[in-house]
């Protein structure tokens, strides 16, 4: 039987949209509560990206990696001409990506403590320290 994967290219921006992140994971909603509680990468916590204004789902890890990259080729002209086609306002999606998850309140507060207690190190050394981290989040499922 074959498993089926889901991988996520993402955009995120900061409250005044004045920076842009772009971004790639298999699983989208426990990365935006990572990115809310400050645990992304050290440039998403220097410059508090934590906005999610665009997404787009790929079957396959080969095509996000190639998309991810695509995308951060583009000038930001170009990146925000393609959030605005699907979100004109720049309203930030993650609260409806993580209401629409199905997890309820509590399951996502638990998610989040566990996000938080996987830091045992500190977590503004960045991203080298995520990469240890990650192994064992991205495997689990909840």
């Amino acid at each position: 039987m074959r498993r089926e994967y889901q991988f996520f290219v993402y955009l995120l921006t900061n409250y005044r949209k004045t920076v842009l992140y772009t971004g790639m994971t298999n699983n989208l909603v426990r990365r935006m509560i990572e990115h809310k509680f400050g645990f992304g990468c050290a440039f998403t916590r220097k410059y508090k990206t934590k906005y999610l204004v665009y997404y787009e789902p790929h079957g396959y890890f080969n095509r996000a990696v190639e998309r991810e990259k695509e995308l951060k080729g583009w000038c930001k002209n170009k990146k925000i001409n393609l959030i605005k086609r699907d979100n004109p306002l720049l309203l930030d999606l993650s609260d409806k990506i993580i209401r629409e998850s199905g997890y309820s309140n509590e399951t996502i507060k638990n998610l989040a403590e566990e996000i938080r207690a996987s830091y045992k190190i500190d977590p503004s050394r960045g991203a080298q320290d995520d990469k240890t981290r990650r192994v064992s989040l991205c495997n689990k499922a909840f």
